[in-house]
């Protein structure tokens, strides 16, 4: 799966996402209401893609000024995996979110509750944007499985297979 393989929209899929009052892009001001975390922790600046119970695409713009290039590393940044695979799970939670039809508000939060088959690519160094994708492989009872990826450019950066839960806070 390439960076360039966004789904494409169909009216079914923007009358759903209408219906909860959204439109694309998702930016800060929306995307808070279905992620917990804040500066410095929330690593997804916006969604440009969405089909829900499907299928999400993210944009994480890595700048020289992230907090983790103080000490990964000072002469030689990079974004460290681990930072990768939290991308990778707060754009699925964003899914997950969409998919339920629920927000932050509604009393529910999602949690990562595992990650498989991650690899890592290519580095990721301040300059880069990063297209984050997840694609539903599987979703019972507030447990979901997605199939991810994070590319920069046309290149694939990493890799995974997240699963979260939605749990009430």
């Amino acid at each position: 799966m390439s960076s360039n393989d966004i789904d494409v929209l169909n009216d079914t899929d923007m009358k759903s996402l209408a219906e909860q009052g959204l439109t694309l892009p998702l930016t800060y001001h929306t995307l808070k209401h279905y992620l917990p975390h804040r500066y410095p922790f929330m690593l997804v600046d916006k969604v440009i893609d969405c089909i829900p119970g499907e299928c999400i695409t993210g944009v994480k713009n890595v700048t020289i000024n992230e907090e983790f290039f103080n000490g990964h590393f000072p002469n030689e940044p990079i974004m460290p995996g681990v930072l990768m695979v939290e991308c990778m799970a707060q754009v699925s939670g964003v899914l997950g979110f969409i998919s339920a039809g629920l927000t932050g508000e509604d009393g529910y939060l999602y949690l990562f509750a595992g990650v498989d088959k991650v690899r890592f690519k290519r580095r990721v160094i301040p300059g880069d944007q990063l297209i984050i994708r997840a694609k539903t492989m599987m979703q019972k009872r507030g447990i979901y499985k997605f199939d991810c990826t994070v590319h920069v450019e046309d290149e694939l950066a990493a890799s995974a297979q997240v699963m979260i839960a939605r749990q009430e806070q």
